[in-house]
């Protein structure tokens, strides 16, 4: 692992490149390749890496980085020993999604893809799981027009530790259809102001959005 951060912080290694082959690596780091094989599956296992057999420019085990599969996995460790409850996730979301909104600039937005998401969630008939991963994917989307790829790598992480958890909330609502219209709606209004660059609106838009469904769907 250490030898993996050496190489990505000195510009050796980028996103994409391929690992030297084990045998490469186990010579270069003198260690076994049964050893060196548990380092890689953790590696895997926190997204720096991900391997793939076969042949071809896609074979072998490349750098992806992707740093919220850890945050993820962290994060549902905690909430597996009833660390991080309901309400925390309430509190952090307010946190991320206003300051990203406060600092957001439309010039930065990916709105075709909010537009997108948009249009997928005006789908009547799409299950609740779909609507809600839709919404989160939104969320995130959104997120990224603040230009800090942290913020959306931490809502892209809870986001994904936190869905089964959402999930069986929002089944337990009373009237689905009617909550689902109204996040529909609260969501072209919050697009709507961070297109147009009114990001106090925006901010004030998403919490009052958070809010109303933390409530609706709280204990």
């Amino acid at each position: 692992m250490n030898w993996v951060t050496g190489e990505l912080s000195s510009g050796r290694l980028r996103i994409g490149d391929h690992l030297p082959s084990e045998r490469a690596l186990s010579e270069t780091l003198q260690v076994s390749r049964s050893s060196l094989r548990e380092a890689l599956k953790v590696l895997e296992a926190l997204g720096t890496i991900q391997a793939a057999t076969g042949s071809g420019p896609r074979s072998g085990t490349v750098v992806t980085a992707a740093p919220e599969q850890a945050l993820a996995l962290a994060l549902n460790l905690q909430l597996a020993t009833s660390h991080v409850e309901h309400s925390h996730v309430y509190e952090v979301r307010l946190l991320l999604e206003t300051w990203a909104a406060e600092h957001s600039d439309p010039g930065r937005g990916d709105w075709n893809s909010a537009e997108r998401l948009l249009g997928l969630m005006d789908d009547p008939s799409a299950p609740v799981g779909d609507f809600l991963h839709l919404d989160a994917e939104f969320h995130v989307t959104l997120s990224r027009a603040a230009g800090n790829p942290l913020i959306s790598t931490l809502m892209d992480a809870l986001r994904t530790s936190i869905a089964d958890h959402t999930l069986a909330r929002a089944q337990a609502l009373p009237d689905w259809e009617a909550t689902a219209g109204r996040l529909r709606s609260e969501h072209y209004a919050i697009v709507d102001a961070l297109r147009s660059g009114e990001r106090a609106a925006a901010a004030e838009l998403l919490r009052r959005h958070i809010r109303g469904y933390y409530m609706e769907t709280a204990d």
